[in-house]
Formats: C-alpha cells, sequence, structure tokens
C-alpha cells in the first residue's frame, strides 16, 4: 500500500479540484499532470464528483483521490470510485478508523492540538492543516507543530503561487494544497498546463 507521506512527497502542490461538468474532469487532470502535478484531490462537494474521479483515474500518470470527505458513507462511495487516497476537512475518530480500516491513505484536516492529538491517538502523523489561512497563517503552524515532531503537513486553503512558497520553506511541510492551479470553469488545456508547472517547480 502507497503511504500518505509518499502521496504528500509527489508534487509540492496538490491541486483542490471543484468538478461542476463531467466535460471538464479529463481536459482538466490531462494537463495538470502535463504540467508535472500528479496528485488530484476532487472534492466531494459536487454531484459530478464520483464520476470525474472514475473518468481522471484514466488520464495516464493520475494518482486520483477525494476530498471533502466527512462521514464513512462518503467514504465508502469514494473508494468504490477508485480514490487511492481521501482527504478530509476535519478529523472524527469514525472516520478515522474506518480510513485505518480500509487501508487507504488518509489526510485529515487539523486546525488545533486537540485535532493533531485524536490523530496521534489513531496511529496517523500526515495531516492537512486546513483552514491554513483562517487558522492563523503559518505563525498558527509553527506553533502547533513545536510539540508535534513526528508530524508532517499540508496547508490547504488561502494557498497562492506567491504565498505557497513560504509554506514549503518549513521542513515539516510535504506539500501545499491549492485550487488556484485547478479552474472551475472550462479548461485551456496549455494555460492550466502552464501554470500547474510553476506550481510543480515550487519544489525546486
Amino acid at each position: 500500500m502507497t503511504h500518505i507521506a509518499d502521496i504528500m512527497q509527489t508534487a509540492p502542490v496538490i491541486p483542490v479540484i471543484v468538478v461542476d461538468e463531467m466535460e471538464h474532469a479529463v481536459p482538466l487532470a490531462r494537463a495538470l499532470v502535463a504540467g508535472g502535478l500528479r496528485v488530484l484531490e476532487v472534492t466531494l462537494r459536487t454531484p459530478a464528483a464520483l464520476d470525474a474521479i472514475r473518468a481522471m483515474k484514466k488520464v495516464d500518470g493520475a494518482i486520483v483521490g477525494a476530498g471533502t470527505v466527512t462521514n464513512q458513507e462518503e467514504l465508502a462511495a469514494a473508494i468504490d470510485a477508485g480514490s487511492e487516497f481521501i482527504v478530509s476537512p476535519g478529523l472524527t475518530e469514525p472516520l478515522g478508523k474506518a480510513a485505518i480500516r480500509e487501508g487507504i491513505p488518509f489526510l485529515p484536516g487539523i486546525a488545533n492540538a486537540g485535532d493533531i492529538m485524536r490523530g496521534l491517538d489513531l496511529g496517523l502523523t500526515h495531516f492537512k492543516f486546513f483552514p491554513a489561512m483562517a487558522a492563523g497563517g503559518l505563525p498558527a503552524l509553527k506553533a502547533l507543530a513545536a510539540p508535534f515532531g513526528q508530524c508532517r503537513f499540508c496547508p490547504t486553503g488561502g494557498i497562492t503561487l506567491e504565498n505557497a512558497p513560504d509554506w514549503l520553506g518549513f521542513d515539516p511541510v510535504l506539500c501545499v494544497g491549492g485550487s488556484w492551479v485547478a479552474p472551475r470553469s472550462a479548461v485551456d488545456e496549455a494555460a492550466v498546463e502552464k501554470v500547474a508547472r510553476e506550481a510543480a517547480a515550487l519544489g525546486g
């Protein structure tokens, strides 16, 4: 089984994707992968999300997972659609235990020390810091990470091309989640690939 750490270290930015129209799914995935962003988080915020995961998985090189997974029912549906990893906005014990039981790479959201301790109790050490900017930005994560040296993070929420390097410069941050690389509208593949390439270069 792939570990969530390997997925987080595939590229410096994980696109946070909202798919409204199915015809946008494959061109978007193709352009992001071509630009060097292979890990794709498709949020379960729209009716098209599960079908989009199924379609995007067929794109060569894409590692497709589900985001905005909030309960065991959504977890089961995401896995059934072929998700290779699961991202949640927060962490509950039932969801955490279910993800561990399924053996799927899991990146739960945390915003405070209590969330992290709940995750550690479940054996989890890799977390999404969410909502990153609203929860206090990089100073907040630095303060939070200090007592938890074993933990690694993917800040998401308010991350941009401009501020991503600051986050990525902090050692416990393995990658960031960003919606700026994944437009919700019709996909101009060349333009998306260019933006993806800029984001992928942040790791260098």
